[in-house]
């Protein structure tokens, strides 16, 4: 399954919105222009605006309310990728140079700010004050799960509850929010659109779910995330929180403690991963993502059935089951 044969009923649309994004993105500030143009110059798989054109378009008829709220939600999570390369120090995006170590810190969170106030002014420009509601209450979500995450971190401790609710926040959160600005965009219908928001909040729990797996797995490295990579930044998934509920506390102690200490050589990572396997750890993980798979599936179910619900439901797998 290719994203290009998932995204082809919407094709038209996707290439207009192409154009209309990079519109947005023209300044007479020569510096911001040279960094927004770079920002753009490789773009990425653009599911997030694929799922609010799909939704749009399985309920309803594209318009121009579709395209501005795609722009709102692509241009957020634009700007959260340049803020959280600046917080993470990255120095790569997408094979390119990061913004942060291209420029610098301060050019990189300014350009951060000016794509959050793109997309403020697109809803005030054109009265889009429910799309305004949807996309900060996107943005309240994502910054309470990063601090919670850090909060986490630093007591080393976390329960099946807190993990869920950060994942909900931080990944979570944005991929709810395409779906029901999706269906905002062409239909007035609350409970419908409650139901897009909730499908697309169990794609992106299952979404997380399989990241965070991957962190155990041999062949996470043939899709570019190092093996083990979460256990040596002190991050401790939901594979890791179930063995330790799962184990001996002498042995959930002992694992705490290496990962407390931090500086983990390969035999330390491979150690561990050897524990949760286990304990149940990665069953476990697939078993809870394929839950929330099958919700989201179970609420398009409930749609009616016809080649566009299709393509949303090999646009879920795709999103859940990619391979990079």
């Amino acid at each position: 399954m290719s994203l290009q044969t998932i995204s082809t009923p919407i094709k038209d649309e996707l290439e207009e919105f192409d154009i209309y994004f990079k519109s947005l993105m023209k300044t007479d500030v020569a510096l911001l222009d040279i960094v927004l143009r770079y920002l753009t110059k490789k773009k990425g798989k653009r599911i997030r605006p694929i799922l609010v054109f799909l939704t749009a378009h399985i309920l309803g008829e594209i318009n121009e309310r579709t395209f501005r709220g795609a722009a709102m939600v692509e241009l957020l999570h634009t700007a959260t990728l340049v803020h959280d390369d600046v917080v993470d120090r990255a120095e790569t995006r997408r094979g390119l140079l990061s913004i942060n170590a291209k420029w610098n810190n301060k050019i990189a969170v300014l350009v951060g700010d000016f794509l959050l106030s793109k997309g403020l002014l697109i809803a005030t420009e054109h009265q889009e004050y429910g799309f305004l509601d949807i996309t900060s209450n996107a943005v309240r979500r994502m910054s309470e799960g990063e601090l919670q995450a850090i909060e986490v971190i630093k007591k080393r401790e976390i329960t099946e509850e807190t993990y869920y609710r950060i994942i909900s926040d931080k990944t979570a959160a944005l991929i709810s929010t395409c779906t029901q600005i999706g269906a905002a965009s062409v239909s007035d219908d609350k409970e419908l659109i409650k139901k897009m928001n909730d499908f697309g909040e169990n794609i992106g729990m299952a979404f997380q779910l399989k990241d965070d797996l991957f962190d155990y797995l041999s062949t996470s490295s043939l899709i570019g995330k190092p093996v083990g990579n979460d256990i040596r930044e002190k991050k401790i998934t939901l594979p890791l929180i179930h063995s330790f509920e799962n184990s001996e506390k002498s042995e959930a102690k002992k694992i705490k403690k290496m990962i407390r200490k931090g500086d983990l050589s390969n035999k330390d990572v491979k150690y561990i991963i050897d524990y949760t396997k286990e304990n149940k750890g990665i069953e476990y993980t697939i078993e809870v993502s394929n839950r929330f798979k099958q919700k989201a599936l179970d609420i398009l179910n409930e749609l009616p059935t016809n080649s566009d619900r299709q393509t949303l439901i090999d646009l879920a797998e795709f999103v859940i089951n990619r391979e990079n």
